[in-house]
């Protein structure tokens, strides 16, 4: 277990989900997963391809309805999730295929992540008066601070669409993170880099959650890195929970060996 598993960062519960049923038609994506999230932590979501780990994301910030069970965060309710509510409440998210404007500079994603922390009315954004303008000023100087922190100064007026794959990921984190988000849901940040972008990525992902002290859910194929990033890890294959545990616990699993290998199936 790496250094980031043994410090006394991690609190309390800050999320759980509870028996969790989702469907599609007559096709079961998620049966019966429960597994919490502790503040602090840094909570891997693995599993085969199929095995509902995206589908739970889904779950967690509203996307999707699960029929059966429920979302709790800080200690309250949230059935149902809605996205608006999630990111109102302090859950941000990055996708599994980039989702960013891609006309759009660097500084202006990321401002986008601002948006729901922006009070003035349309009439003063519009002319740009009153609140917006001390709102511009307040926002534009985080979100500066965002992009030095993923030490990404050189693009910040470059249209993403321009961007290499792995800077186009960093922004995405830059935007989820302009948000500061108490729980951070990261789906598949290292998907398509080379080792060089993982171990920056991974770097980054260690700092968010040290410095910044956000927790964060975390799904990646990358076994390495998911030993040497995580907490805890839960297991899903096919839609359930398969195992839960340290990442020495879950690789020693037999369970999760044979579903990794196609023995079990």
């Amino acid at each position: 277990m790496t250094e980031t598993n043994t410090n006394s960062r991690i609190g309390e519960e800050l999320l759980s989900v509870n028996n969790i049923d989702l469907s599609f038609g007559g096709v079961k994506a998620l049966t019966d997963i429960s597994f919490n999230i502790n503040k602090g932590e840094i909570r891997s979501i693995i599993g085969p391809n199929g095995a509902g780990k995206s589908s739970m994301l889904n779950v967690i910030n509203g996307f999707y309805q699960p029929q059966v069970g429920h979302v709790r965060f800080k200690g309250k309710d949230y059935t149902p999730m809605r996205p608006a509510l999630a990111a109102k409440s302090g859950i941000a998210r990055t996708f599994q295929n980039i989702a960013l404007f891609k006309g759009m500079s660097t500084l202006d994603n990321i401002m986008t992540g601002r948006y729901l922390k922006m009070h003035s009315s349309f009439i003063e954004q519009a002319l740009y008066i009153g609140r917006a303008k001390r709102e511009e000023l307040e926002h534009r100087e985080k979100v500066e601070e965002i992009i030095d922190f993923l030490e990404i100064e050189a693009i910040r007026k470059t249209p993403v669409g321009r961007l290499p794959y792995g800077l186009q990921k960093r922004v995405e984190l830059a935007r989820a993170l302009a948000m500061e988000p108490e729980l951070l849901l990261l789906d598949e940040p290292m998907a398509g880099m080379n080792l060089e972008e993982k171990e920056d990525m991974s770097r980054y992902i260690i700092d968010v959650n040290e410095q910044f002290g956000t927790t964060i859910a975390l799904i990646e194929h990358d076994m390495g890195v998911v030993m040497d990033l995580s907490d805890r890890v839960v297991v899903l294959d096919y839609g359930r929970k398969l195992a839960d545990g340290s990442p020495d616990e879950v690789s020693s699993n037999q369970d999760v060996i044979d579903a990794y290998l196609g023995v079990s199936h």
